[in-house]
């Protein structure tokens, strides 16, 4: 098997999920988020795009329930047992298959737990898996219940966050250089993810973002690639990935004159992410960063120009996002706790001047201070 953890430390995740199953009454738990598969088992796949979900039972028993094209590929990367076929053909309806599953397992009548919120979950899924389980038992929505055990990282965990963090740096060693008057966007993303598979790493689970010109004030990947001219701007975000864990960083580089909008801009953001650091700790939650964020913001007169949020989570994802459930938002109870790995960002895009300044970088808690896990810091990028 091609598994990235020990068996022990796969045991301990089961006994964490199965004692928190316990504690919600729940007999069974259909997981149906592939990195919700992965932390547990190793699983490694893209195949969540059609239909399979790993059933776990109260008392740490498992079975897979996915096709045929992945059953090998579940054999080599994880350390499932019973894997189940559904067939694909006309009119397959999987969710017949996974009901008769579930009756075998001695689950009729059962409190079963479902994760819903995940891009694992289609809304056709849905529709036909609560048709199959209306009589069934007593359906929970379980979405968040792995995703919680997951934001806590064991230090096996933190070393993939590491050398993520490691590889992002690289990336960026690699980009500067041809960042310039001229510099070709194609060149400078090309560059970055070479080096994070030069360093041993992996795909991101979401598209490296960049752009430039008017398209720096855009925080979401877009098709086309256009060249740096001599007066510019540049915003990247991207991340290093090691066995599927994420360490992201975001930077706006000026090319040319560095006007006084971008240091205004640039300011904020360093003052906001440095209060940040303050309240990064055990005993506030990520809804009080997010007030730090949007109080600092607004009072320099940028509340129309920031984001309704300002991080997030990281850890081990996959496409299409390499964003954890839990946000730095306005009102989320989440407390901090040591051995989390926290994206700050600060994105601030003032449309009306046209002018885009951004500024992120990983965490990891502690018991005190965080830690930040990038080697550039938050100075400002000199070209």
């Amino acid at each position: 098997m091609a598994l990235h953890f020990t068996q022990d430390e796969y045991a301990a995740r089961l006994a964490s999920l199965t004692a928190k199953m316990r504690e919600d009454k729940l007999d069974a738990l259909l997981l149906f988020a592939q990195e919700s598969m992965y932390w547990l088992t190793g699983y490694d796949t893209f195949g969540y795009c059609f239909f399979q979900t790993l059933v776990v039972k109260s008392d740490g028993s498992m079975v897979l329930l996915t096709r045929s094209a992945d059953l090998r590929q579940a054999r080599h990367t994880s350390n499932i047992e019973r894997i189940q076929v559904w067939v694909d053909r006309v009119n397959a309806d999987p969710t017949m298959d996974l009901k008769n599953l579930l009756s075998e397992l001695d689950l009729l009548g059962a409190r079963i737990g479902i994760e819903y919120d995940t891009h694992g979950m289609t809304g056709s899924i849905a529709r036909l898996l609560d048709n199959q389980m209306a009589s069934f038992g007593q359906i929970i929505d379980a979405s968040m219940l792995v995703g919680r055990l997951r934001l806590i990282k064991s230090p096996a965990e933190i070393a993939h966050v590491e050398k993520a963090a490691s590889l992002a740096d690289d990336a960026l060693d690699a980009a500067l250089p041809l960042i310039g008057p001229g510099g070709d966007e194609a060149a400078i993303l090309a560059a970055m993810q070479g080096a994070v598979f030069a360093g041993g790493g992996d795909y991101p689970a979401n598209e490296f973002i960049i752009g430039s010109g008017a398209d720096a004030l855009l925080c979401r990947y877009k098709a086309g690639r256009r060249k740096l001219d001599a007066q510019d701007q540049l915003t990247l975000e991207w991340a290093g990935v090691s066995a599927h864990y994420h360490a992201a960083m975001m930077r706006t580089i000026v090319v040319g004159e560095v006007t006084n909008r971008h240091r205004e801009l640039y300011s904020a953001c360093r003052e906001t992410i440095q209060a940040i650091e303050m309240v990064l700790r055990s005993g506030n939650t990520f809804g009080t960063v997010f007030d730090v964020h949007a109080k600092i913001m607004d009072e320099r007169g940028l509340a129309k120009h920031r984001l309704n949020a300002c991080g997030y989570s990281l850890g081990a994802r996959f496409s299409p996002s390499w964003m954890e459930q839990q946000m730095f938002h306005a009102g989320n109870p989440q407390e901090i706790l040591p051995n989390m790995s926290l994206f700050v960002h600060m994105i601030i895009m003032d449309s009306d001047s046209g002018t885009a300044m951004t500024l992120g970088q990983t965490y990891l808690t502690t018991d005190g201070a965080p830690r930040a896990l990038s080697r550039y810091g938050l100075d400002v990028i000199d070209l």
